[in-house]
């Protein structure tokens, strides 16, 4: 059975940092390329960032760029978000996807999603 399961969301005042965490099971987690989105209160769900299947490659929509960090740990299973420097337009679900063998494209579709972390930042 797939399962994507994010954690590490919660409420943060504005310039604080959180590590959102996506843990993958019934899958060869080091296949798959791995999506962060968000969905902000009202809005569609949108592209944050992604890390490659394989090499390490990242991308993050430019929102975000020197703030978010992707990293991965196929050993544990796991994808990372560390976010810095949180701004109160960060709030919103974050959710995490995979994409077997996928790019790291913003217009990539995503296999399998979790059902996301909420982020709430305070101004």
């Amino acid at each position: 059975q797939v399962q994507l399961v994010e954690s590490g969301g919660g409420l943060v005042q504005a310039g604080g940092s959180l590590r959102l965490s996506c843990a993958a099971s019934g899958r060869t987690f080091s296949n798959y390329a791995m999506g962060w989105f968000r969905q902000a209160p009202g809005k569609g769900r949108d592209f944050v960032g992604a890390i490659a299947w394989i090499g390490g490659l990242t991308n993050y929509a430019d929102s975000v760029k020197g703030r978010f960090t992707n990293s991965r740990d196929n050993a544990k299973n796991t994808v990372y978000l560390q976010i810095n420097s949180l701004k109160p337009e960060d709030t919103g679900v974050y959710y995490c996807a995979d994409k077997f063998r996928g790019g790291i494209v913003a217009g990539t579709s995503y296999d399998y999603w979790g059902q996301g972390t909420q982020v709430t930042v305070s101004s």
